[in-house]
């Protein structure tokens, strides 16, 4: 049988122990290394808008509390400092809508277009298909490409708000980490205290007003520890191997991602640094995940094929 975590109730909902990964809060599940769990979670609002009502009503009418909330923290046995935590994600099930939001202050071109009005749309979600509706009267049919976008462990020493990323994790808003991918997560705490939401049924690159379409979900997730040290979240599947890292501005992100890639094929692969270094020139692969959180996050890959 699947063990089934829950979400607290949104009455619960704490900007300490919700809105943070610390290693301060208690965990609120146990789960041994090679156990297979579902975790429900709530979308980036805190589940306080609807169909029929928007993100600034919501904070009108005073219920803007833990934003962008994580079930956790789940203690993993086994897990110590130093180690690396293993998360193979296996699935994720989306809800029949999502909700985007243009929020005031918060963007990548808030100020760059002109000053944002608050507004928020619903995006229905049926078959594995979302409908988006234009302004201009347009139905335009996105395919689902489900992810997770706030997944990560406890830092070492402090709480860190789960709108930023780092080394830790994190609000990385990565694409990749979606069902069929493995994510693997530097622990800095005993029993790792991994916490997860902010799920989106899809996103570009970037997710440039801020939001993409945001979804309460299950995820189904498997764990396990290896006994070695990363620096930076990396992520595997099948044909690819990635690192995510995130820092400003954003070509110092690029150059971490870049350098953890180089490592990684170093001390798997086998690879010469330098090698590496002129060989990534001529067949890395990258993405912006987001350029709207405290720290901007990007995603470097190569193929296995060459390894």
């Amino acid at each position: 049988m699947v063990k089934r975590i829950e979400k607290k109730p949104q009455d619960k909902l704490t900007a300490t122990g919700n809105s943070t990964l610390n290693p301060f809060t208690e965990p609120i599940a146990f789960v041994e290394p090679g156990e297979e769990i579902e975790v429900s979670t709530w979308d980036a609002y805190g589940g306080i808008i609807s169909p029929t009502r928007t993100f600034q009503e919501a904070v009108d009418q005073g219920l803007a509390g833990a934003l962008n909330p994580v079930t956790g923290p789940i203690y993993i046995r086994g897990a110590e400092p130093g180690d690396t935590l293993v998360v193979e994600i296996l699935d994720i099930e989306v809800p029949e809508w999502g909700g985007s939001s243009i929020i005031p202050g918060f963007g990548a071109l808030e100020g760059w277009l002109n000053l944002m009005k608050p507004r928020t749309k619903i995006s229905y979600i049926k078959e594995d298909k979302i409908t988006y509706e234009t302004d201009h009267g347009k139905t335009i049919e996105l395919e689902t490409e489900p992810f997770i976008g706030t997944i990560g462990v406890s830092p070492a020493y402090e709480a860190i708000q789960t709108l930023a990323p780092g080394p830790h994790g994190g609000n990385m808003d990565c694409p990749d980490i979606r069902p069929g991918n493995t994510l693997y997560l530097p622990v800095t705490q005993k029993g790792a205290l991994f916490g997860l939401g902010d799920v989106h049924a899809i996103q570009g690159d970037g997710e440039i007003c801020g939001t993409a379409v945001e979804i309460g979900a299950v995820v189904k997730i498997r764990f396990n520890v290896l006994k070695k040290t990363i620096a930076w979240p990396r992520v595997e599947s099948d044909d690819m191997i990635m690192t995510v890292c995130s820092a400003r501005p954003l070509e110092d992100a690029a150059r971490l991602a870049y350098r953890e890639l180089i490592n990684w094929m170093v001390s798997d692969y086998g690879w010469d640094r330098d090698d590496a270094y002129m060989f990534l020139s001529l067949a890395v692969k990258a993405r912006i995940a987001q350029i709207v959180d405290p720290l901007y996050t990007v995603v470097a890959k190569v193929s296995k094929k060459y390894l």
